[in-house]
């Protein structure tokens, strides 16, 4: 079955003068048009195209790689606002439309947003949508403390930073725990800080406990290196200048140069860290 808003491999089944027809193991067919079709093809070779409706509502195969599939989500810009909501440029030649009563705000031409792409079952029309709360789900959530995941930032709150955890989850960054700087839009790496008895996903941008020394520690190395083997950081410093010199906490610092001055490594002095 060719999935609409997804990449298939089809089979080329026959060439004609729009475009060639390809197929799946179901008999169900669909056009690549011309202006798509590679010079180097052939009748029953496998291909990899991207799969949605054209402007007149027809299933169309493309060999253009769009910014977002179907169930995912993405950072996009609005390109125009119409009668009927925002179309967003998805990287496809149709633009994909965020209704008004799929805005979580109403969306203006040329600023960009974080939406959901999903089939409209009514429909049958693939769409956009910025409500993506009611896209995630954190009934079951099998994390372990410290596993990596990919992030999404999508919200700025009093607490900090919500974050969509592997295009299926929902979770949070206390604004305790960000050290550098972070915009809604950003694709990040993530770590598994706690998963509450609620299932709600406390994150952090650097591994947590023993896994965070040997990072930490060669981040201190390298900003010294950087810094001609002196940084005028101790003890005493305020968190405020470790975070603003370093972007990590003044825990985190702690335990770096721990680790390092174990190593021998640097020396520690009234002025400040040296590298030996």
């Amino acid at each position: 079955m060719i999935q609409l808003g997804n990449y298939n491999t089809l089979k080329v089944l026959r060439s004609t003068s729009v475009g060639l027809f390809l197929g799946d193991d179901e008999g169900t067919e669909i056009l690549l048009p011309n202006k798509y079709v590679p010079e180097d093809f052939k009748i029953d070779m496998d291909m990899e195209v991207f799969c949605y409706l054209d402007n007149h509502e027809r299933p169309i195969a493309t060999t253009l790689k769009p910014l977002i599939i179907r169930n995912g989500f993405a950072f996009l810009e609005v390109a125009e606002v119409g009668e009927f909501g925002a179309f967003i440029d998805w990287g496809v030649e149709k633009h994909l439309l965020v209704p008004f009563k799929e805005q979580t705000v109403r969306m203006e031409e040329g600023r960009k947003y974080v939406v959901h792409c999903y089939l409209d079952e009514k429909t049958f029309r693939l769409t956009g949508s910025s409500k993506v709360d009611k896209f995630l789900s954190n009934v079951e959530v099998a994390y372990e403390i410290n596993n990596e995941v990919d992030l999404l930032v999508y919200r700025r709150t009093p607490l900090g930073w919500e974050v969509i955890v592997d295009e299926r989850h929902k979770g949070l960054i206390f604004e305790s725990d960000v050290f550098r700087p972070i915009s809604i839009g950003d694709a990040l790496k993530g770590y598994v800080k706690n998963v509450r008895t609620d299932k709600k996903i406390d994150l952090s941008l650097q591994p947590i406990g023993a896994k965070m020394l040997e990072p930490t520690a060669k981040m201190i190395y390298d900003k010294l290196v950087q810094s001609d083997g002196f940084l005028p950081l101790h003890d005493k410093s305020s968190p405020e200048e470790i975070q603003q010199m370093l972007r990590m906490s003044k825990k985190a610092f702690k335990k770096g140069i721990g680790i390092l001055y174990r190593q021998r490594k640097i020396n520690l002095q009234e002025d400040g860290i040296h590298l030996l």
